[in-house]
Protein backbone atom coordinates (compact mmCIF):
# COMPACT_ATOMS: atom_id res chain seq x y z
CA UNK A 1 0.00 0.00 0.00
CA UNK A 2 1.12 3.16 -0.94
CA UNK A 3 0.44 6.59 0.21
CA UNK A 4 0.58 10.11 -1.95
CA UNK A 5 1.17 13.16 -0.26
CA UNK A 6 -0.95 15.82 -1.21
CA UNK A 7 0.34 17.90 -3.39
CA UNK A 8 -0.77 21.79 -3.77
CA UNK A 9 -2.90 22.84 -7.08
CA UNK A 10 -0.13 24.49 -9.38
CA UNK A 11 -1.35 28.12 -10.60
CA UNK A 12 -2.38 28.38 -14.29
CA UNK A 13 -0.80 31.96 -14.42
CA UNK A 14 2.79 33.20 -14.86
CA UNK A 15 4.58 33.83 -11.61
CA UNK A 16 4.94 37.49 -10.82
CA UNK A 17 8.93 38.18 -10.56
CA UNK A 18 10.43 40.21 -7.75
CA UNK A 19 13.60 41.89 -6.70
CA UNK A 20 14.98 41.53 -3.30
CA UNK A 21 16.78 44.27 -1.54
CA UNK A 22 18.55 43.14 1.77
CA UNK A 23 19.33 40.23 3.67
CA UNK A 24 22.40 38.36 3.32
CA UNK A 25 20.62 35.13 3.45
CA UNK A 26 16.60 34.47 2.17
CA UNK A 27 16.51 31.49 4.70
CA UNK A 28 12.34 30.40 4.00
CA UNK A 29 11.38 34.04 2.14
CA UNK A 30 11.71 31.87 -1.69
CA UNK A 31 8.93 29.29 0.02
CA UNK A 32 6.50 32.26 1.57
CA UNK A 33 6.81 34.43 -2.03
CA UNK A 34 5.82 30.97 -3.66
CA UNK A 35 2.42 31.04 -1.79
CA UNK A 36 1.71 34.71 -2.68
CA UNK A 37 2.82 33.55 -6.53
CA UNK A 38 5.66 35.48 -6.52
CA UNK A 39 9.34 34.07 -7.75
CA UNK A 40 12.83 35.63 -6.88
CA UNK A 41 14.44 36.81 -10.12
CA UNK A 42 16.81 38.56 -8.05
CA UNK A 43 19.06 39.25 -4.82
CA UNK A 44 20.51 42.14 -4.17
CA UNK A 45 22.38 42.10 -0.07
CA UNK A 46 22.75 46.00 -0.07
CA UNK A 47 25.55 45.44 1.57
CA UNK A 48 28.70 46.03 -1.41
CA UNK A 49 29.74 49.29 -1.84
CA UNK A 50 29.00 48.91 -5.34
CA UNK A 51 25.09 49.06 -4.37
CA UNK A 52 25.39 52.28 -1.91
CA UNK A 53 27.02 53.95 -4.97
CA UNK A 54 25.43 53.01 -8.22
CA UNK A 55 22.37 54.13 -9.77
CA UNK A 56 19.84 51.02 -9.21
CA UNK A 57 18.10 49.43 -11.81
CA UNK A 58 15.07 47.06 -11.64
CA UNK A 59 15.96 44.17 -14.40
CA UNK A 60 14.00 43.37 -16.91
CA UNK A 61 10.92 41.07 -16.21
CA UNK A 62 10.85 42.12 -12.62
CA UNK A 63 7.15 43.08 -12.01
CA UNK A 64 7.93 43.75 -8.03
CA UNK A 65 10.56 45.14 -5.98
CA UNK A 66 10.39 43.55 -1.79
CA UNK A 67 13.15 45.71 0.64
CA UNK A 68 13.68 44.55 3.50
CA UNK A 69 14.19 47.93 5.56
CA UNK A 70 16.38 46.31 8.65
CA UNK A 71 19.42 45.45 6.18
CA UNK A 72 19.41 48.14 4.24
CA UNK A 73 20.79 51.89 4.18
CA UNK A 74 18.74 55.15 3.48
CA UNK A 75 20.72 55.73 0.56
CA UNK A 76 20.46 52.16 -1.43
CA UNK A 77 16.73 51.86 0.00
CA UNK A 78 16.40 55.85 -1.96
CA UNK A 79 18.21 54.54 -4.81
CA UNK A 80 15.74 51.74 -5.46
CA UNK A 81 12.73 53.15 -4.33
CA UNK A 82 13.19 55.58 -7.60
CA UNK A 83 14.05 52.66 -9.46
CA UNK A 84 11.06 51.21 -8.80
CA UNK A 85 8.92 54.20 -9.44
CA UNK A 86 10.65 54.60 -12.96
CA UNK A 87 10.38 51.43 -13.69
CA UNK A 88 6.34 51.45 -13.09
CA UNK A 89 6.80 48.59 -10.81
CA UNK A 90 4.88 47.32 -6.93
CA UNK A 91 7.23 48.25 -4.66
CA UNK A 92 6.91 46.39 -0.58
CA UNK A 93 8.82 47.30 2.47
CA UNK A 94 9.06 45.45 4.99
CA UNK A 95 11.54 44.04 7.70
CA UNK A 96 13.34 40.68 6.93
CA UNK A 97 11.17 37.92 8.71
CA UNK A 98 8.06 35.60 7.40
CA UNK A 99 5.64 36.99 9.73
CA UNK A 100 6.51 40.47 8.50
CA UNK A 101 6.74 39.54 4.60
CA UNK A 102 3.29 37.98 4.76
CA UNK A 103 1.59 40.87 6.42
CA UNK A 104 3.60 43.13 4.15
CA UNK A 105 2.31 40.98 0.84
CA UNK A 106 -1.13 40.74 2.43
CA UNK A 107 -1.72 44.50 2.57
CA UNK A 108 -0.31 44.76 -0.89
CA UNK A 109 -2.43 42.54 -2.60
CA UNK A 110 -5.71 43.25 -1.05
CA UNK A 111 -4.78 46.80 -1.99
CA UNK A 112 -4.20 45.95 -5.41
CA UNK A 113 -7.12 44.00 -5.75
CA UNK A 114 -9.14 46.73 -4.49
CA UNK A 115 -7.78 49.33 -6.76
CA UNK A 116 -9.71 49.12 -9.50
CA UNK A 117 -13.12 48.55 -7.79
CA UNK A 118 -15.38 51.64 -7.68
CA UNK A 119 -17.95 50.13 -5.38
CA UNK A 120 -15.55 48.83 -2.74
CA UNK A 121 -16.91 49.93 0.69
CA UNK A 122 -13.39 50.32 1.85
CA UNK A 123 -12.70 53.09 -0.25
CA UNK A 124 -12.35 56.41 1.12
CA UNK A 125 -14.75 58.96 0.04
CA UNK A 126 -13.53 62.19 -1.58
CA UNK A 127 -12.69 64.80 1.58
CA UNK A 128 -14.26 68.18 1.54
CA UNK A 129 -11.86 71.28 1.33
CA UNK A 130 -12.81 73.26 3.76
CA UNK A 131 -11.84 77.26 3.42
Amino acid sequence: MSTLAATPALSTTTPLNALLVGADRLGSIPDVLQQFGIHVAAHVSGRDSNHQRRHASVPAGVGMVILFTDFLGHNVMQSFREAASRAGVSLVCCRRSVCALQQALGRHMAQEKCAGCQACPNKAAPRERRH
